[in-house]
């Protein structure tokens, strides 16, 4: 069996986000089919500038072939287009519009995925709202699997999408959440799909000694790992944790490991110690007393797994309903909405605390018995068994003509979003 996974950037230098997401997938995929990754030269997700160099190359002995973005993002016109389509009413060339602003555009990939379609048994599309998703699942649509890694945002109401979640062959959602959401705004219920998340490369030990002598950490902390990116919830993070010092001088610091987008407050008990190896990051985690989430939109948070699986308790946001949902079932830490919820679970959750120790245990559990790479791994054979054993196409849904899709009757998108039903599935 052959696998092409596509997706926007691929590198080992990203360690984040559905990117590193298409990374694990595409090694451990590696044992079971021959794979190959599709992507563009892009490194920054900002800016789409094509900063590695056009052609193969391997990464942690995957092959990976590299195709040129044809023009860097323009954040004004993004910005534009996107207030049209989210708020206004609008058409569907607006929206493709929208979607060659976002990037990274590359039309080369494209053209390289529709000559290679016969080489390959599927193609598993990384993040539905980009350009080389929507257009690659439309040149292999008898092939295409999307994993969407979608979160509740205005851009997953637009029209657009709504023939493609419809038109592939299968799904592979990461959360309940997410499912519901698209169906919500497709109606693609028929087509098949299975949440199965992503599981993540645990070391077998960690030394929390190594990561407090390397950066001199004396105190216990909660820990924050990501993008420190107002998207990410970190402005409320701050303030809350501010507040949470001034009113708990015996409690707990926060140490933030990612790359710095926005300014990080000078406090004493608040460090931002940079973007650091995995090794750091899981030495960090099993030193951490719980693991802090505050972002407000996620499809699904890979942090919180590895938390789980080290048998550390966490802190989400409860205004995201994916993190709320993912915290609940695996009953493996705590949700907050209001500074009082966020400075009293901070308080529980404490490795001194009443309850942290247990939710963590719980946490450790729930990610055994679903996120385990075995688990991960047979959902997606599985999948592709099922596939091959039914090979029947769904006809393709007939595409508006040239004055159809430059009509502006289309409602806005942000407005299609907030009439799917929100909250956490606890099934």
């Amino acid at each position: 069996m052959k696998i092409a996974i596509v997706v926007q950037r691929y590198g080992s230098e990203i360690n984040g986000g559905a990117e590193l997401h298409a990374r694990y997938v595409a090694e451990r995929l590696s044992r079971h089919a021959t794979v190959e990754v599709l992507t563009t030269c892009a490194k920054d997700y900002l800016t789409w500038k094509n900063e590695w160099p056009s052609g193969e190359e391997t990464v942690n002995g995957i092959r990976v072939r590299r195709f040129p973005v044809s023009c860097p993002r323009n954040t004004d016109d993004f910005g534009r287009r996107s207030a049209l389509v989210f708020d206004r009413q609008h058409s569907l060339a607006d929206e493709l519009a929208w979607l060659d602003s976002e990037g990274p555009k590359s039309p080369a990939l494209i053209r390289h995925i529709d000559q290679v379609r016969d080489k390959f048994d599927f193609f598993l599309f990384f993040s539905a709202r980009y350009y080389h998703a929507w257009h690659g699942a439309r040149a292999v649509r008898g092939k295409a699997i999307l994993v969407p890694t979608a979160e509740r945002d205005p851009a997953m109401g637009l029209h657009m999408f709504g023939p493609m979640f419809r038109d592939v062959r299968a799904l592979m959602y990461n959360s309940f959440e997410e499912r519901d959401l698209i169906h919500g705004v497709s109606g693609n219920q028929a087509v098949p799909g299975v949440v199965v998340g992503v599981g993540s490369a645990i070391p077998e030990r960690t030394q929390p000694w190594r990561f407090r002598k390397k950066f001199n950490v004396k105190r216990p902390f909660a820990i924050y790992i990501g993008r420190i990116d107002d998207n990410k919830g970190c402005p409320a993070l701050f303030e809350h944790f501010i507040n949470y010092a001034a009113n708990y001088p015996r409690g707990l610091d926060l140490i933030l490991l990612g790359k710095a987008v926005i300014p990080v407050p000078s406090h004493p008990r608040l460090r931002a110690v940079g973007f650091v190896s995995e090794e750091d990051k899981f030495d960090g985690l099993a030193a951490a007393d719980l693991l802090v989430m505050p972002s407000q939109f996620e499809s699904l948070s890979m942090v919180a797994l590895e938390a789980w699986a080290l048998g550390k308790p966490v802190l989400v946001n409860g205004a995201c309903d994916v993190l709320r949902g993912q915290t609940l079932r695996a009953n493996g830490g705590l949700c907050y909405e209001s500074f009082d919820e966020f400075a009293e679970a901070m308080y529980c959750l404490e490795a001194s605390g009443p309850i942290g120790a247990i939710l963590g245990r719980q946490g450790r559990e729930f990610f055994k018995r679903h996120y385990a790479w075995p688990v991960i791994e047979k959902k997606y054979l599985d999948m592709f068994d099922r596939l091959k054993r039914d090979s029947s196409v769904r006809p393709v849904e007939p595409w508006p003509g040239w004055w159809a899709r430059r009509r502006r009757t289309l409602p806005p998108a942000r407005q299609i979003v907030d009439s799917v039903p929100a909250g956490p599935v606890l099934r």
